[in-house]
């Protein structure tokens, strides 16, 4: 699998490797239990920051399109091409959209609809730690 990353793209470099990544495994180049590099070894592959390639594994495995297997490496997951096919961002956009059209249907005014949405992410997070 090849993987170019280009410094000078708007999209952020994690979000271009996970994209590469799915877009591999979609189209063959990785199938279930095929290992990927080490993060240390793929960031120094690319010349890319530890954190960057971590953060992309991260959401790879959070999609479940990679698992990690502790010491023993990052590997391509059993049902990665069909969860390859999601696109969480586009998902929580379309989902955010259907809200914020009833909302402003209802008459709220975009300032409350930030506000809420705020009030609704600060809550969630004290939720969770």
């Amino acid at each position: 699998m090849q993987i170019t990353i280009d410094t000078e793209d708007h999209i952020p470099l994690f979000a271009q490797l996970v994209s590469q990544v799915k877009k591999a495994v979609l189209d063959g180049k990785l199938s279930s239990g095929d290992a990927l590099p080490s993060i240390r070894q793929l960031a120094n592959d690319l010349d890319l920051n530890n954190k960057t390639v971590a953060k992309a594994y991260s959401l790879l495995e959070r999609d479940e399109v990679v698992q990690t297997k502790g010491y023993r490496g990052t590997y391509i997951h059993p049902e990665a091409k069909v969860n390859s096919a999601i696109d969480l961002n586009e998902w929580a956009l379309a989902k955010l959209s259907d809200v914020t059209r009833a909302l402003r249907e209802a008459g709220v005014t975009d300032s409350e609809i930030r506000i809420a949405f705020t009030k609704t992410m600060t809550n969630h997070t004290h939720r969770e730690n």
